[in-house]
């Protein structure tokens, strides 16, 4: 087979040892949440139940609403794990049996740490359902230790315009920091576990070498545009996760070169953490180390030790 030229150029000289290889490559399942939110979700499905210390990732949308039509997540619980949402189009509010209330739009990134229990939800505002509009966003699920497991709930919110950006030095590349640390830029978020949440955008014919630290696993997953993978440059999709092996500290990104009008720039997420390596007991909305725990969670909930939401 022969290989275009800006394939070609993104293969010579990348092939090192201490690059991470791909070991499999995951493509998103479309499900919809309680029969009207519409999630592209590459885990947990039957292909892959989870990432550690990673339990979900789920890309909402895109979706483009008419009027009175957006949906949202309405009251629900949460305990033993972290939500990490990421908007990138439209918006969400957001309230909590904390009192804690508030609205993500485009950029904004709340990490929210269930700990011992929270109730939340998450709904488009009046105006938005009204008038309505393009959703389109991102939430993972992060496993919390067993020593955090039961800790206070928490929150971190963080505007758009206040998440770090760090730029290539040929400036085709950009990354929004989310967590961790890329090109020398570190994240504003701290987290109960070492983990790295980086947006990635190259621009047509652009690449770029990022280190990642040896002990974590980590995942990039395709939000569009055409991409080229670890030391062998391999295409990928978007709505695809590719895993990449512990065989390295370096992960390969690039993107095409345009070739037609319409070809986008690569828009790629890469993620990443230290496996915990612990029991994962999950009931739907509680993620604990034993059945005992998950007992006593819905026990919790249903006697309102988690608190209710005052709409």
């Amino acid at each position: 087979m022969t290989l275009p030229l800006w394939h070609i150029d993104a293969v010579i000289g990348w092939e090192r040892p201490s690059h991470c290889f791909i070991s499999s490559v995951i493509p998103a399942t479309r499900t919809v949440e309680d029969g009207e939110f519409v999630v592209h979700r590459p885990f947990p499905t039957r292909s892959l139940m989870d990432f550690d210390p990673f339990l979900l990732l789920d890309e909402m949308g895109p979706v483009d609403y008419a009027p009175g039509e957006a949906k949202g997540a309405p009251d629900y619980p949460h305990r033993g794990f972290e939500t990490v949402t990421y908007m990138l189009e439209g918006e969400f509010g957001h309230k909590d049996s904390a009192g804690h209330s508030g609205t993500l739009r485009a950029g904004d990134v709340q990490w929210m740490t269930a700990g011992a229990g929270v109730v939340h939800s998450e709904m488009p505002g009046e105006e938005f359902t009204r008038q309505g509009d393009r959703v389109h966003g991102l939430q993972l699920w992060v496993n919390l230790p067993q020593r955090d497991k039961m800790i206070a709930p928490r929150y971190q919110e963080i505007p758009s315009a206040g998440i770090p950006v760090a730029t290539s030095e040929d400036g085709k590349v950009s990354v929004k920091v989310i967590a961790g640390e890329v090109l020398g830029v570190k994240a504003a978020i701290e987290t109960r576990t070492p983990i790295l949440y980086q947006h990635f955008s190259l621009q047509p014919g652009a690449k770029i070498e990022t280190a990642v630290p040896k002990d974590f696993r980590v995942f990039a997953y395709s939000l569009s545009g055409t991409g080229l993978y670890g030391p062998h440059a391999q295409p990928i999709r978007p709505q695809q996760m590719v895993l990449f092996k512990d065989d390295g500290d370096t992960i390969m990104l690039a993107a095409a070169i345009m070739l037609a009008a319409g070809d986008e720039p690569l828009e790629v997420l890469l993620i990443g953490g230290v496996p915990l390596k612990e029991p994962v007991v999950r009931y739907g909305p509680f993620v604990m180390n034993t059945e005992d725990e998950i007992r006593q969670a819905v026990i919790d909930f249903q006697a309102g030790r988690m608190g209710a939401i005052t709409h």
